[in-house]
């Protein structure tokens, strides 16, 4: 892609997502998004293979579909209250509406559909991009308007989330795959609490992002798009696959990484507000993401394969080690005992 091109499309990506969520009424809103969208899919399409064109016509579909949705409850909003101003999603048709639409946009159960096979198609960095930036203006809708949201919606759709993240990753052999129910899993944890304390929501987010970043940018470098090339990566970048290891088990929650800061303190938020049950069953359920992570982490420290492949072993190289990287995986696996400064923030 002409260096020119991918420039205005990121500053495009940069320049939506900050009208979004520095916006305080719909329409700039809307607009933030539809920059967004548009900013995105030359960049899901860029490698012009069938697949990627399938891809960035999905993506599209989808979200030019949630971004009508989102416009149509916002107008149903000001007919009724004759207010354009986000905070004050009051009519209850509307707020349905703005969960599904925004559910849409994020991937949420029921409307997850596409982020597997966009992903999928997509570049490494560019499915870095839709996992994480492209999700924080919705995010941030969501977190403006969480005191007018449904608490018995978000919690089903949350719990469904978790249940289908956790379940569908069990049988794929593409990480991209893998990454994108795990980007499911997550979301449910988030949705899940946002309601009762929308700041840890955020803190939720921030942390996903470290971490999948880190993992996107690593398997990137590896160059590691299936399970089968992953177990044969070790020879090329040792230290890198080991780190690799290190940050699949902090997304999966593991207790002395940072992934585990976020899922103890909604368990925790969970309990005081008395909702137990919920807490227990999306904590049953993320063991079932546990085993995708631990199958992951297994296959990046491997030194031999368990079954017999027709890939070779790749090169070692002595390539500079990538200063982002590095900075992005200390954070993804040493964050926990920084817990009392980040539980003040919140």
């Amino acid at each position: 892609m002409n260096p020119y091109a991918k420039l205005t499309f990121s500053l495009s990506l940069m320049l939506g997502t900050a009208i979004t969520i520095s916006s305080n009424h719909w329409v700039a809103a809307w607009t933030g998004l539809e920059i967004n969208t548009l900013a995105i899919i030359p960049l899901i399409s860029k490698s012009h293979h069938p697949r990627a064109i399938e891809a960035a016509i999905k993506y599209f579909l989808v979200q030019a579909a949630a971004s009508t949705l989102l416009l149509f409850s916002s107008m149903i909003n000001a007919w009724h209250t004759g207010q354009w101003d986000i905070t004050q999603l009051n009519h209850p048709t509307s707020s349905l509406l703005l969960t599904a639409a925004i559910a849409m946009k994020l991937g949420l159960v029921p409307f997850h559909f596409w982020f597997p096979e966009v992903l999928q198609g997509s570049p490494l960095i560019t499915a870095l991009l839709l996992s994480t930036v492209m999700k924080f203006p919705p995010i941030t809708i969501l977190f403006l308007t969480s005191h007018s949201l449904n608490p018995t919606l978000l919690a089903t759709m949350a719990i469904a989330s978790a249940a289908l993240g956790g379940w569908m990753g069990l049988n794929q052999t593409q990480i991209r795959k893998v990454l994108a129910f795990s980007s499911i899993s997550h979301l449910g944890w988030m949705s899940i609490v946002l309601i009762y304390n929308p700041k840890l929501t955020l803190a939720t987010f921030y942390i996903y992002c470290t971490m999948t970043g880190a993992i996107f940018l690593t398997l990137n470098t590896t160059k590691s798009f299936k399970l089968s090339t992953m177990m044969t990566s070790w020879t090329k970048t040792p230290v890198l696959n080991t780190t690799l290891m290190m940050t699949l088990l902090s997304l999966a929650g593991l207790p002395p990484l940072t992934g585990f800061l976020p899922k103890w303190l909604i368990i925790q938020e969970l309990s005081k507000q008395e909702m137990t049950v919920p807490a227990t069953i999306i904590a049953i359920l993320s063991l079932l993401s546990l085993f995708f992570y631990l199958r992951l982490a297994y296959y990046s420290t491997i030194t031999l394969p368990p079954n017999p492949t027709n890939l070779m072993k790749q090169w070692h190289t002595n390539k500079p080690a990538s200063t982002l990287i590095a900075t992005l995986s200390s954070m993804s696996t040493l964050l926990l005992p920084l817990s009392p400064m980040i539980l003040a923030l919140i």
